[in-house]
């Protein structure tokens, strides 16, 4: 036989026909995919996920069978086997009966892909679903998901900050999921869950489409609502002017607290902690050719020689911005009284409040009944006159509270989470911001309050 249609030949084999269908449905399923990317039909990172790994992958795969087959087809011609043939089927469509049998195979192949083509679309999106992501993992996830539902990103899907668009990320994330999975099945994951993620993406990257420094510019007036302890919950009221800054197109210098995320700075710091809590050094690229390092005192250069510098971003002081808890009981108590939740007539009610939120409860029951029964009893003995209504609202105030940002079996409390916005339960801008951190030529990162707001 001819050496080339000897070795043509050798393409007959069930394994290399195999490879060639396999070849075949991933280039097809790639052309697909890509047309729909061409013209903007999808913007799933799941799509993107077929699009950039599993149809190639399929091309691979079955350019790496074919050549497999051809040789284990040689091999078994030189050990003297039957050369292995394919029957193909006769088919003959004159003939009424395969040709009725030859419409309903492929009206039913139509069918079935359709069918499995809007059931794997449709799993794609539940996988995409916030839903999916808090409540799978119900005891797991329960503390991120009620902070998810309270917060100010409620509306945003989760895959759109901690996947984003294209595979790259993606894959970065299923392959973290996939550790995840196994640490809940076996019970060996982290109570509560650590804090932050190492592995998020850049918020130039997520958070600035939709927030960008260009936009911040201005000053905001926040006013923050404090009650005592005493019979009257006697209220004060602090006013800040706080100077928002950021760099607006009018202004070539960034400005106010939003300079640190100015198109001219690049901030890098090294953190010596999980939780980015301890920060001794601060370098500042000014983007005019000026590199500055601001170190507190007494860091050497042996002790930030194993760690790897971090390129500030937002998530750095808005280390908190979807799954966000109030910082203690106090603050929570003070912000319902503020918001109208509770009724600041009640005497002594802020105290009462905090508390029953403070005590310790084995169990989101008991919490509920402790909650309960230790505001109710507080008013039936010392002050029966107030009214029942206030009372219940109170005590429904006070458990959602309790239900919002205690989870016993998750071991997130009060506190568990630090917030590096301001400075006043947690270090916050005091992490770098402490007049410690000095340059070489005497200058220091100020604590001057006026930076960031003043007085009103």
């Amino acid at each position: 036989m001819d050496p080339v249609r000897e070795r043509f030949s050798l393409l007959r084999n069930a394994i290399t026909i195999f490879g060639a269908a396999v070849t075949t449905t991933g280039a097809v399923l790639f052309l697909a995919f890509f047309a729909l990317d061409l013209f903007g039909f999808h913007s799933n990172p799941y799509i993107g996920m077929l699009f950039f790994l599993v149809c190639p992958g399929l091309f691979v795969a079955g350019l790496v069978i074919m050549p497999v087959g051809m040789w284990l087809e040689r091999r078994r011609r030189v050990a003297g086997r039957a050369v292995w043939r394919m029957e193909w089927p006769q088919i003959d469509l004159g003939d009424k009966i395969q040709r009725r049998g030859a419409a309903v195979f492929f009206g039913s192949t139509v069918l079935n892909i359709l069918i499995v083509s809007v059931a794997a679309y449709s799993g794609i999106e539940y996988m995409d679903s916030p839903q999916f992501c808090g409540q799978l993992c119900h005891e797991v996830m329960q503390p991120e998901w009620a902070g998810y539902q309270a917060g100010p990103h409620s509306r945003v899907a989760c895959i759109q900050c901690h996947i984003g668009p294209g595979a790259p990320w993606f894959v970065k994330s299923k392959m973290s999921g996939l550790r995840q999975v196994y640490a809940v099945t076996f019970n060996t994951h982290s109570r509560p869950i650590p804090s932050p993620v190492k592995d998020l993406r850049p918020a130039r990257d997520t958070c600035e489409q939709c927030h960008w420094p260009e936009k911040f510019h201005g000053d905001k007036l926040r006013t923050i609502r404090e009650y005592a302890d005493d019979e009257a919950n006697t209220e004060s009221a602090t006013t800040l002017r706080m100077h928002i800054g950021g760099q607006s197109l009018g202004r070539q210098t960034p400005t106010g607290i939003h300079w640190h995320v100015g198109a001219m700075n690049r901030i890098t710091y090294v953190a010596t902690d999980d939780k980015r809590q301890v920060i001794p050094s601060v370098t500042l690229d000014d983007g005019k050719g000026t590199i500055t390092e601001f170190r507190a005192e007494g860091v050497t250069d042996a002790q930030l020689a194993a760690i790897e510098p971090r390129v500030l971003d937002c998530v750095d002081c808005h280390n908190r911005p979807s799954h966000t808890f109030a910082f203690s009981a106090e603050r929570a108590v003070d912000d319902a009284l503020a918001g109208g939740g509770i009724d600041r007539g009640m005497p002594f009610v802020r105290r009462e409040a905090v508390r029953v939120l403070k005590a310790s409860y084995p169990e989101p029951q008991a919490a509920t009944q402790g909650i309960q029964s230790g505001i109710e009893r507080f008013y039936r003995d010392n002050y029966p006159a107030v009214s029942q209504a206030a009372v219940r609202q109170a005590v429904s105030t006070v458990q959602a509270l309790y239900q919002r940002n205690v989870f016993p079996t998750m071991k997130v409390g009060w506190g568990s989470y630090p917030n590096n916005i301001g400075h006043t339960a947690f270090p916050g801008c005091f992490r770098c911001h402490d007049d410690n951190h000095k340059s070489k030529s005497g200058k220091v990162i100020s604590q001057d309050c006026s930076l960031c707001h003043t007085m009103e």
